[in-house]
């Protein structure tokens, strides 16, 4: 892995030692530079997770990734590094009612040994992403610059929850059962194929910076500032208004012209 293309890409200048500060500095510096974004499943192109792809893509051109690119590319940085990273898989809560039965594993996370103790690191969750890796503590409140966070855990199983403006919203659950290479194929053939998965049907976008957070969901582009606060608002009413936000906000030249992506998220608006 050519690590040093990675720091020019998220303008990393820091020290690589293998610690908290580092860890927190690349996590903030990630998903700042590289958006979370879901456009190859939404035309129907194929997802790879092999690190000369996630390179090719995600550090060498203007694109970023979903959960299973994002942080398979930011554990090989961290390895790369010397830390010492497992690999987790979650059941995503973002959008399931509470009484819902648990779906799949079908988000990737990461457990960290530092000198400090024990992190979550997580540069791949769209609908919230985090700012900085979280302690693996339950039941205290974690402030980050964007966000407050909060862990508890019921019979083995974690659940990680966000504050929003209208009070607490789950992410995800998961164990600390490490996932292998197979495990996120199956999970990334699923997310990036099944009718079911989201990415299927909606354009999802976001950037997180050191002041707001930036959404695109479809044609709808959203800033908030931190927990969610909505701060400003509008709809992209034309292919170049799309492209304008594409260009100046996630520096995203995704693999279609501005008219067929605005097509195709505009048609299946109509068709839901």
């Amino acid at each position: 892995m050519d690590i040093g293309r990675d720091f020019d890409r998220i303008g990393f200048k820091g020290s690589s030692n293998s610690d908290l500060t580092t860890l927190t500095a690349l996590h903030g510096a990630h998903v700042d530079a590289i958006p979370f974004e879901g456009v190859d499943p939404l035309l129907g192109r194929p997802v790879l997770l092999d690190l000369p792809s996630l390179e090719a893509k995600l550090v060498q051109s203007r694109r970023g990734g979903y959960c299973f690119e994002q942080n398979a590319l930011f554990k090989a940085v961290l390895e790369r590094i010397g830390f010492a990273v497992t690999g987790l898989g979650a059941r995503v809560r973002w959008l399931s009612p509470p009484d819902s039965p648990l779906g799949p594993r079908d988000h990737m996370l990461l457990k960290i040994d530092v000198p400090e103790g024990t992190y979550l690191a997580d540069v791949g969750f769209g609908a919230c992403l985090m700012d900085a890796p979280l302690r693996l503590t339950t039941g205290v409140e974690q402030r980050t610059r964007m966000g407050t966070f909060l862990l508890t855990q019921t019979e083995g199983l974690y659940t990680l929850a966000a504050r929003r403006p209208g009070g607490w919203r789950t992410m995800y659950v998961f164990d600390l059962e490490p996932q292998l290479p197979s495990d996120y194929e199956l999970g990334n053939w699923y997310t990036s194929t099944s009718p079911k998965a989201p990415f299927l049907h909606v354009l999802i976008m976001e950037r997180l910076g050191a002041e707001q957070r930036h959404k695109l969901i479809n044609n709808r582009y959203v800033v908030e500032a931190r927990d969610g606060e909505i701060i400003a608002e509008r709809d992209l009413s034309t292919p170049a208004a799309l492209g304008e936000v594409l260009e100046a906000v996630f520096d995203v030249q995704p693999p279609s012209s501005m008219e067929e992506l605005f097509a195709r998220i505009t048609r299946k608006e109509r068709s839901q």
